[in-house]
């Protein structure tokens, strides 16, 4: 009779820790929202937010207005054809340094491992970003996931 109440007790407490798990899961999703684009720092952010979201049109707007930029089909075909994926990494940004009109901001990239037995790794980079009529704009990002490195290169002669 003590066993079955003991047992009972313990299953009760199993039920209560995977309801309490499954709460926390559902609620604790991270839902990223778009910050202000005033500061090289928020320009990084929405920019990698907009491509995660496949918002290309957005994310094309944060791209600085110079020599060799892509077209948006080229942009847009970079993520259609799999050369960038958002996907295969996570995205820390950081502090920024401010020079006239241009500015750098640190962007830590975090991968994930493939296996049980690998490790993950960070790359920490800068993103370049010029400030053209008065906004920010992205003229380099460090990270492969969400940027070709083929765009603003002049074309092979």
């Amino acid at each position: 009779m003590k066993q079955d109440r003991f047992l009972t007790g313990i299953l009760i407490g199993i039920g209560l820790l995977i309801l309490a798990a499954l709460a926390i899961f559902f609620v604790r999703q991270d839902k990223q929202t778009y910050v202000s684009d005033d500061a090289p720092e928020g320009v990084v952010h929405n920019y990698v937010l907009a491509v995660i979201n496949k918002d290309y049109e957005k994310a094309y707007g944060y791209l600085a207005d110079i020599e060799n930029k892509p077209t948006f089909d080229e942009f847009r075909q970079a993520f259609a054809v799999g050369r960038v994926n958002p996907s295969n990494a996570g995205i820390r940004i950081g502090k920024a340094e401010i020079t006239g009109d241009t500015a750098s901001v640190e962007v830590d990239m975090i991968y994930t491992p493939g296996d049980p037995f690998s490790s993950g790794y960070n790359n920490v980079g800068s993103a370049q970003l010029l400030k053209q009529n008065g906004m920010w704009k992205i003229s380099m990002m460090p990270a492969y996931t969400v940027w070709d490195y083929s765009w603003y290169q002049a074309p092979p002669k």
